[in-house]
């Protein structure tokens, strides 16, 4: 999606900050029903991210695009802004679907997050392309490992997780072709193929 935004990027210290931040952050968190630390996750992410041609801002909002979601709300987009400015901030602003705990109804917040996509600046698709494609690898390994007891980890389920997944591929295909959204074709159609009756 940006890979012609930058092709030889030198990473400051401004993504080492943002790395230890999103450590700090998401330290007693775990990947849903697994004992992987978080951080793995957004790592992945942020290595997508890079590989798409991404700058240093967008290798740093990939680092903390759950942070608001999962670790403070609007408490921490405030801070996220001041550490690391004013772009970082509004990429991880467009990535966040909801800023309250309880979060709202998964389906209701889903469909609203599909129609931002939608309309959203190219470098928060280019981070919410690279955060699903993680996902959905993440899936499809599960997958193969556990079964049908993989949909047991998700608030959607089977039917609601298949549904959201092929929509956000409908989504990012309709932005054009390229190597992140062409792998989330592929790695989705393995999720559903492994899931048919």
């Amino acid at each position: 999606m940006a890979a012609e935004q930058t092709k030889n990027i030198c990473l400051t210290s401004r993504f080492e900050e943002a790395l230890i931040y999103a450590v700090r952050l998401h330290k007693s968190q775990t990947r849903k029903g697994t004992e992987i630390p978080y951080i793995a996750h957004l790592l992945g992410v942020a290595a997508l991210v890079l590989e798409d041609g991404g700058g240093e801002d967008d290798a740093v909002a990939a680092l903390l695009h759950d942070a608001v979601e999962d670790q403070g709300g609007l408490e921490t987009l405030e801070e996220i802004r001041a550490r690391f400015g004013r772009r970082v901030a509004t990429i991880v602003e467009g990535l966040t679907d909801t800023y309250v705990k309880p979060k709202p109804p998964w389906r209701k917040r889903k469909l609203q997050y599909i129609t931002h996509l939608k309309n959203a600046t190219d470098e928060v698709r280019q981070v919410s392309l690279a955060d699903k494609l993680h996902n959905a690898r993440a899936i499809l390994a599960t997958l193969r490992e556990e079964g049908d007891n993989t949909w047991n980890r998700f608030t959607g389920g089977k039917a609601g997780t298949l549904w959201y997944y092929r929509t956000l591929v409908t989504v990012f295909r309709q932005g054009g072709s390229d190597f992140m959204s062409e792998e989330l074709e592929r790695v989705v159609s393995q999720i559903e193929e492994l899931t048919a009756p």
